[in-house]
């Protein structure tokens, strides 16, 4: 598939290889690994921050094999959703991050088309999320709102 903003096509990651049950030497059961989970995200963790832990520090490879949930259904059937989606607001925070940097070198031309492309994103983000029911209808991404909202 291609880039949405390039004219080249990506390259493919490497595949998880095909399991069909938690791994017998997995050291914590789904209760324990529920607690952990909401732990973690009470320090501000972001999903994919919480299962990259829980690989590397708590040798859990798979949270959906272990508990039949995914983090982010964990998350949500405990009432720990955030308003705003975590990948909109990584995106919100990288073009609040842009825009400090464009105060200062206002004739970086390479960074505010990267402002632009990101702007992109975030609409088109906003946009499906809305569609869903996620956001509200009436939301809408300002620069002064983003800058409100990420900090």
């Amino acid at each position: 598939m291609a880039r949405i903003h390039a004219k080249r096509k990506g390259q493919h990651g490497s595949t998880r290889p095909f399991i069909s049950k938690n791994p017998e030497w997995v050291p914590l059961d789904a209760e324990e690994i529920v607690e952990i989970i909401v732990k973690l995200h009470g320090e501000g963790a972001s999903k994919a921050a919480i299962g990259a832990r829980l690989r590397d520090a708590y040798a859990v490879p798979n949270v959906r094999l272990a508990t039949g949930k995914s983090v982010a259904q964990i998350l949500t059937g405990k009432g720990l959703t955030r308003e705003i989606p975590e990948d909109l607001s990584s995106l919100m925070k990288k073009a609040v991050d842009l825009q400090g940097h464009l105060k200062t070198h206002k004739a970086d031309l390479s960074n505010k088309r990267g402002l632009q492309l990101i702007e992109s994103k975030i609409r088109r983000l906003s946009r499906y999320y809305r569609e869903e029911g996620v956001l509200p209808a009436d939301w809408d991404y300002s620069r002064t709102l983003a800058e409100l909202q990420v900090k």
